[in-house]
């Protein structure tokens, strides 16, 4: 089992959230992926199912994103995502993605539940 400081064991929870941060770009900027088009992701991005994706439409395009933010490395997630498309998509997505996730993502890049007040 992993510890954390002062030796004490990380809880699943401690461990999920380490695991996300160090997926995370230095800064949303970083997020060069495209906005529109076709996108296939690898193997092992989306090993269970489908691997195309159409980003002009708003399903499979958030069914991606959720997919690449729950299984992508930080090249994959650099590589497929795209920072405006993130921002737009954020007040839906953060409710399909685990709460880890959203807070991780939201506690780096407050601009993302930002983009939730304004839509609100």
């Amino acid at each position: 089992m992993s510890t954390f400081p002062l030796g004490l064991p990380a809880s699943p929870a401690e461990i999920l959230r380490a695991r996300y941060a160090g997926r995370l770009p230095s800064d949303l900027t970083d997020l060069a992926g495209p906005r529109h088009g076709t996108v296939r992701l690898p193997q092992h991005v989306a090993w269970s199912g489908q691997t195309a994706f159409d980003l002009d439409l708003p399903k499979p395009c958030l069914h991606m994103y959720r997919i690449v933010l729950a299984e992508g490395q930080r090249d994959d997630i650099a590589a497929y995502l795209n920072r405006d498309l993130l921002v737009e998509q954020w007040p839906l997505l953060r409710i399909l993605i685990s709460r880890i996730v959203r807070t991780v993502w939201e506690s780096a890049f407050p601009e993302l539940a930002e983009s939730c007040r304004a839509t609100a």
